[in-house]
């Protein structure tokens, strides 16, 4: 499938990431010339503060051009005298009091109009905003906030726009505005995402007028959604009503499962996108029984050994079966051999993507790495333990996880030269990441560091050729962000924040980043996301003003359960008054439900996949307009852990099948898979602790490429 990256950064001013950071800002202004040669450096008319007043010629002169209906500049020459106008100042101070007077040019909005549907989202302050079309086929736009400062943005923003047609309106970029953004107001990024989320905004507004007018406004249905406020939840659209049913289990069937918990001494560790009925159930158990576990893969293994430390003796792994593997071997790395592991099916509770890391074309893939030294293939850790050991026999191995996957390909260029880097299996992180690689050439030398000390333009630009990944693995959830449900997040969410997964197809990846560059969105990791959601909720109920955050979901719906845990923690505790509206948007097919019978399959490229029944909890899977939740995870129910723990210690031999076993046989050098599967957790271990590959890896690189 052929991938869209579409990846623009915004401004320079944008806070400055350090090294361990995973969230990376690609911000500059070398690129804003390189694609906007109307923003190129001007000559400046050079004015003092004295001159900032509302007759002075520069302002007057943008009013009434924006203002003139016998005017014919074109939206480019309006923007190009605002921003020549804007850095003839040079100080900040200078810059501030000219928005603000700005703010005087347009008149207050009537309360009619300052609506919770003609909100901007993501600004500090509040920000209304309303248009029409008129009859002469020009947009016309008014304005509003309760801050000045936002409220001069705005002016700016509709003295560019107002009177021009829809084309030119929706022509604009938000990377267009990046010199409007330097030296505003220091290093407050909010306040500069003001001119980007008011032209996204405008630009929706547009958008939706039009195809009114033409009577050919798509007909999309608003996507499921939960709306949480400090008075509770409602579910909007059926799949949003199977997600909530669970959000507060009944007590008893709470109390049924810590009771055996607690018996037999058993610990949990699940992840986050299981059946939203157990996780509903482990949420609430978590209070009673503290060695209950819900994170991504990374960390549910860590989880196991301190659970086993604590003295549990069973631990219960709700996931798919490579992450039973990995909790089994390093509870056996960590000396817990004793303690037993169990999965939650006698059948097998497969990945798309461990599945195709298991196929040959990967390993004629890694064939190629093999052949090539120095090479290092850097594996996603969401693949089998088997697949682990027989690559790192292959070629040397590093596991990584989609929140550290960057700054480990970054660190292992930079520690060893000359160096090839094989990326798998997930083929639209592959090129994702890739695609990152090649904004940082786009970069600043300053830049660059900030993102990683040991990084130029040069090394970044030397690395790309040397930089491969997989090009037939792929996650079957994260596959069905398509082309389909883009466009309708794009018509009617664009103003939203939007999360997104590094697993989704470039499209999906691409709107999510820029909307990150605005402040709109975030790229990464289940946790990178959980984070951010936390982060925006947080600030808004800080603010302690009526405001409505809307967040689209761009990965696995079982992340809702901890989501709805961390919103009605901050909404919660908010004050009795607060009307801080949260609402969590499933970007899937509202008939998106489960089938208990039959089955289906979905294909990607030349393969066909089946697609697993999820259990009968009211979600599922749907081939059609998007996907958003995993049939194979949803294979881990509450049943199935009910059966395990009440079957546990099992002498019987009822739940053989659910055992967790160790991997016995060998590799192909006569090692056992278990130890040799290890090592690259083990290297990751490292590299997360001190920042480098551990030497044992490196020599491993280098003494392979002595050997050729």
């Amino acid at each position: 499938m052929a991938l869209s990256l579409s990846v623009t950064p915004s401004s320079s001013s944008s806070p400055t990431p350090n090294f361990k950071t995973t969230h990376l800002n690609f911000a500059s202004q070398r690129r804003i010339h390189a694609i906007s040669p109307l923003l190129k450096p001007f000559h400046c008319l050079q004015l003092s503060s004295r001159d900032l007043n509302p007759s002075s010629f520069s302002i007057s002169a943008i009013a009434s051009s924006s203002s003139s209906s016998q005017t014919t500049e074109l939206v480019p020459h309006k923007l190009q005298r605002l921003v020549r106008e804007f850095k003839s100042l040079t100080e900040p101070i200078d810059r501030l009091k000219w928005v603000l007077r700005h703010a005087n040019l347009i008149p207050r909005m009537p309360d009619s109009s300052r609506t919770e549907s003609n909100r901007v989202m993501g600004c500090t302050a509040r920000v209304w905003l309303d248009a029409e079309l008129g009859q002469d086929g020009k947009m016309r736009f008014s304005a509003d906030s309760d801050s000045d400062v936002s409220k001069g943005m705005c002016s700016c923003l509709i003295q560019v726009l107002d009177s021009a047609t829809p084309e030119e309106v929706l022509e604009l970029k938000t990377e267009d505005l990046a010199e409007l953004n330097v030296g505003l107001l220091g290093s407050e990024r909010s306040r500069v995402n003001t001119w980007h989320n008011v032209l996204v905004s405008m630009q929706k507004k547009t958008r939706r007028l039009v195809a009114e007018r033409e009577g050919k406004a798509p007909s999309f249905e608003p996507f499921p959604s939960l709306v949480l406020t400090s008075d509770g939840i409602e579910a909007q659209g059926s799949f949003a009503e199977a997600q909530a049913k669970f959000l507060f289990p009944e007590e008893s069937r709470v109390q049924q499962l810590v009771k055996v918990l607690k018996e037999k001494k058993i610990g949990v560790s699940a992840h986050f996108y299981m059946d939203p009925e157990v996780q509903g159930v482990l949420t609430a158990a978590q209070k009673h029984w503290p060695h209950i576990h819900i994170s991504d893969s990374l960390v549910m293994a860590d989880a196991a050994v301190n659970m086993a430390k604590a003295g549990c003796q069973f631990i219960a792994v709700l996931g798919v079966d490579f992450m039973s593997e990995n909790v089994r071997a390093i509870l056996d790395q960590a000396g817990f051999g004793e303690v037993g592991v169990y999965r939650m099916s006698n059948e097998t509770i497969g990945c798309s993507l461990a599945d195709a890391a298991s196929a040959p074309a990967y390993f004629n893939y890694l064939e190629a790495a093999s052949t090539t030294p120095p090479s290092l293939h850097v594996v996603y850790i969401n693949t089998a333990l088997e697949t682990k050991a027989f690559t790192h026999e292959l070629v040397p191995t590093i596991t990584c996880t989609s929140s550290n996957v960057v700054q480990t390909i970054l660190q292992a260029f930079a520690q060893i030269p000359e160096l090839n880097v094989w990326y798998g299996p997930d083929s639209y992180m592959g090129a994702n990441i890739v695609k990152l690689f090649q904004q940082m050439t786009l970069m600043t030398d300053e830049e660059i560091a900030s993102i990683h000390p040991k990084h130029n333009l040069d090394s970044i630009k030397s690395l790309l050729p040397r930089l491969h990944f997989f090009q037939e693995g792929t996650c079957i959830v994260h596959h069905l962000f398509n082309h389909e449900v883009v466009e309708r997040i794009k018509y009617m969410y664009c103003d939203a924040f939007l999360t997104a997964h590094l697993e989704v197809p470039g499209e999906m990846f691409s709107l999510a980043m820029e909307a990150k560059q605005r402040g709109m969105g975030v790229v990464g990791s289940t946790k990178n996301i959980l984070d951010f959601i936390e982060l925006k909720v947080r600030e808004a109920v800080d603010r302690n003003v009526d405001d409505h955050l809307q967040f689209v979901l761009g990965t696995e719906s079982g992340m809702v359960t901890s989501i709805v845990a961390v919103i009605r923690s901050l909404v919660g505790s908010s004050s009795a008054n607060s009307k801080v509206k949260v609402e969590i948007v499933f970007p899937v097919s509202s008939d998106s439900m489960s089938k208990t019978e039959g089955s289906s399959s979905v294909k990607l490229g030349d393969v066909a996949l089946p697609v697993v029944p999820g259990v009968a909890s009211g979600e599922g899977c749907s081939l059609h307009g998007g996907c958003a939740s995993c049939p194979y995870m949803k294979m881990n129910s509450l049943n199935s852990l009910l059966k395990v723990c009440n079957n546990l210690p099992d002498v019987e031999n009822v739940i053989g099948g659910f055992k967790a076993e160790r991997f016995k046989r060998q590799t192909p050098q006569g090692k056992l898979i278990a130890d040799v599967g290890c090592e690259p957790i083990l290297h990751m271990r490292h590299f997360q602790a001190k920042k480098e590959l551990p030497m044992e890896l490196v020599n491993d690189v280098l003494s392979r490429e002595s050997k050729r």
